[in-house]
């Protein structure tokens, strides 16, 4: 049959100049991540690069070569920096060699995870029973991988609010319920949950935020006392969000105290595991989360302390048919049927959450768990919670440097403090000293403040990072520091 000379597709024209390019990817890739040291933490972007990202859209095509060079020099020299030994800023992961390949061929593949007959969403369905596994959730709760703590959180709360309403919300909304429902967790708990329920469409006054201990743990005594209140003033609690490693500090709530709470109330147990969750696979932390097995629903994050490439998160639930009636609605054109792609004996994850569409990021995760086994994955966060706790007795034995908060699994607040200056003043020193690791390469330090007092924090979920890592970064802060105060 003579080919259409007009026939276009998006393959590439020359498969042997592509498999080229690709083979040149990949090397480069390799190289990319096992030179990771020998390059900043971050830098800037200067401004005539900074200037491409202004241009208009292409309406014409650009050789495949070019593309890659463009990338090579406007993109690849600037990175956030996670992936670096000494990225301890934003809660994120490190990310590693299987995983991408599992996104590469997710990418290839290229199927849709909303559900259908097919290999991709069994192992999907696979990877989530492991999760449930992993968690100490039974083998029939709900189960859903989704982009990340965020979602994971407003799934568990969504299925909360329905299961507690009392009524069918999703049929009467909101706006049918003859009481205000309230949520309530630490004032330390993540801002997602905030905003699923506002999302959720019940304001932020719906949202309780309790005292916090000393170590930054919710006030249970606090937490029951609210509840009451709110009884009596005509409320309608529905759930409790207790969280495993608060974003600040690493501080774990007692889960099994909240547990028991919510049984006596009748209240939905949500937790918020993103930051440590995934940390029952590690022997060090193991005993603080117990209890997160009970939760009625729970949100992990894989690409923070699993180093999953970005997105991967899990929601799981206890009860799968609660689970399922939050989210289920089947149109005409996703009809069941027995035989076929359509085929009704799979799971279909569409009747689990808010997407349709869904890209396929169990791969990823199934080919890391392959290759590395959930044993090594403790290992990695055993060794980050040993270097938290070598890095606050480093900050205990220097005179200049003092630890503000007690260190919650992995994750050190401290500050630069000679002595002789107010808050304000250290303040403003240390968050200079911050911009200045940064503005060097050297270091991606994180920040917070706590009772008024900006802290430098290291968020240490890197695989990459090494006990010589910390000393060379406090020694600098130090420097900086005695260069700026003039100590």
């Amino acid at each position: 049959m003579e080919t259409n000379p007009l026939f276009e597709t998006l393959d590439p024209e020359d498969w042997e100049e592509a498999r080229e390019l690709l083979h040149r990817m990949v090397d480069d890739a390799v190289n990319y991540l096992r030179d990771v040291r020998e390059r900043p933490v971050w830098q800037p972007v200067p401004e005539d690069i900074e200037a491409t990202f202004r241009e208009p859209v292409p309406d014409g095509p650009t050789d495949a070569d070019e593309v890659y060079r463009q990338f090579r020099d406007y993109i690849l020299p600037y990175p956030m920096g996670n992936i670096h030994p000494r990225f301890w800023a934003w809660y994120m992961g490190s990310g590693m060699l299987s995983g991408a390949v599992g996104d590469f061929w997710a990418s290839i593949m290229n199927p849709n995870l909303g559900g259908g007959n097919h290999a991709a969403n069994k192992l999907e369905a696979q990877v989530t029973d492991w999760m449930k596994q992993v968690m100490g959730f039974p083998s029939d709760a709900g189960g859903i991988i989704v982009s990340g703590g965020s979602m994971a959180n407003f799934v568990g709360l969504a299925v909360a609010r329905n299961a507690r309403a009392g009524y069918d919300i999703r049929k009467e909304g909101i706006h049918a319920s003859p009481k205000r429902m309230t949520f309530y967790a630490s004032a330390e708990v993540h801002s997602s949950n905030q905003k699923a329920i506002e999302l959720l469409g019940h304001g932020t006054e719906s949202l309780r935020k309790v005292p916090v201990l000393d170590d930054f743990t919710i006030d249970i005594g606090a937490l029951r006392t609210m509840i009451g209140k709110d009884r009596q003033n005509g409320m309608q609690p529905v759930c409790v969000i207790g969280t495993s490693g608060t974003i600040n500090t690493g501080a774990i709530d007692d889960l099994n105290a909240l547990a028991d709470l919510c049984a006596e109330e009748g209240l939905w147990f949500h937790v918020d595991g993103a930051i440590g969750g995934i940390a029952v696979l590690s022997d060090l932390a193991r005993p603080q989360l117990s209890g997160i097995e009970r939760a009625d629903s729970l949100a992990i994050d894989l690409h923070k302390w699993m180093h999953i490439p970005f997105e991967a998160g899990v929601t799981l639930v206890r009860d799968h048919q609660a689970h399922k009636d939050s989210f289920s609605l089947i149109p005409e054109y996703l009809a069941r049927i027995s035989r076929g792609l359509a085929s009704s004996e799979v799971t279909w994850f569409s009747e689990y959450g808010l997407q349709l569409t869904r890209r396929f990021r169990a791969l990823k995760i199934w080919m890391a768990l392959k290759e590395h086994g959930t044993k090594k994955f403790g290992r990695m966060i055993d060794r980050n919670i040993e270097q938290a706790h070598y890095t606050g007795d480093r900050i205990g034995k220097e005179p200049k440097l003092e630890l503000l908060a007690p260190i919650g699994l992995d994750i050190v607040c401290f500050r630069y403090n000679p002595g002789g200056l107010d808050d304000e003043q250290l303040n403003d020193i240390n968050r200079e000293i911050k911009l200045r690791l940064e503005e060097t390469g050297l270091a991606a330090p994180g920040y917070t403040t706590l009772s008024g007092r900006y802290c430098i924090r290291f968020a240490i979920a890197n695989h990459r990072s090494t006990f010589e890592d910390f000393d060379l970064v406090i020694d600098e802060i130090i420097s900086i520091g005695d260069a700026l105060s003039g100590k």
